[in-house]
């Protein structure tokens, strides 16, 4: 089970969250090869937007995105305050099993997308001046939302499995004089190690790391994968072609329109007579 955790320290002003993610991050990378770089990238990004979402007081969507003109040219997780996450990668070269964020991606940078379903779209865009994503998304928070933040993230296989973990602590927004504070618990969290993010149950992480602290853990938030793709929306898209165009393609593909979905990998294939149907829908509603 993917789960999300939220906690907070009584003695201290700073809240956290903790991300165990594994049938989620296996179903991004079911029906790819992606290089193991890219494999660990996207199992960091998932983590980072899943406990990005938790952040938001809101009901909408959140996109993660990194593009740059090295071999790796986007990279990009989709989230919602439903915690139901997916993802994608578009790799145009050879990328080494131990490529940095730098080699991956050269000249880039993240941009971050909130979409609350009531209110105004928000867009963050941040340049690539840290060597890791977490570094990045760290100077995020502190660029646009003013708030210390530091993030814990350690991707891994446990029993043949892709897994991947993290946490987050954050200081309490309107709490001065919170530095030592913050500096204290982030001491203690550097401590973690792979093994034990990504083996160990959330209750014996956070024994593990503060037992000496009064922790007040909130109820668990399960995560999951889902594509948004549908055969309607694929229809949509073939509608805002034209008539020559779609004709063009079945001619080019044999008779049939084959749209593929690069997040879950499904495929929805339209025929001659298929698209007469559609048109003969669209023109019904249009009129």
């Amino acid at each position: 089970m993917d789960t999300l955790n939220r906690f907070l320290f009584d003695n201290h002003p700073i809240r956290g969250e903790i991300t165990r993610l594994e049938q989620t991050y296996q179903a991004v990378l079911d029906n790819h090869t992606y290089p193991v770089a890219v494999q660990n990238l996207l199992g960091e990004l998932l983590v980072v937007t899943s406990l990005l979402t938790a952040t938001l007081k809101f009901e909408g969507d959140i996109a993660v995105q990194l593009q740059g003109d090295g071999a790796l040219s986007l990279a990009v997780v989709n989230g919602n305050d439903q915690q139901q996450l997916r993802g994608v990668a578009r790799v145009n070269g050879e990328i080494a099993d131990d490529a940095t964020l730098k080699d991956m991606v050269g000249n880039g940078y993240i941009v971050i997308t909130i979409t609350p379903k009531n209110g105004e779209r928000y867009q963050g865009i941040v340049g690539l001046e840290k060597d890791t994503l977490i570094g990045c998304i760290e100077n995020y928070f502190m660029q646009s939302e003013q708030l210390p933040t530091r993030l814990f993230v350690k991707t891994g296989v446990h029993n043949n499995k892709p897994m991947a973990a993290g946490i987050l602590l954050q200081i309490l927004p309107a709490n001065d004089d919170t530095a030592e504070s913050f500096e204290h618990l982030s001491a203690l969290t550097e401590t973690i190690t792979g093994d034990e993010l990504l083996q160990l149950s959330t209750d014996e992480i956070l024994y593990r790391l503060y037992n000496q602290e009064e922790v007040r853990l909130f109820e668990t938030h399960d995560i999951t994968f889902k594509c948004g793709c549908s055969r309607q929306r694929c229809e949509d898209s073939l509608m805002t072609l034209s008539t020559n165009e779609i004709d063009e393609i079945l001619k080019e593909d044999g008779g049939n329109i084959d749209i593929h979905c690069d997040y879950c990998g499904k495929h929805y294939l339209f025929d001659s007579i298929d698209i007469a149907e559609i048109r003969n829908r669209h023109k019904v509603n249009y009129h």
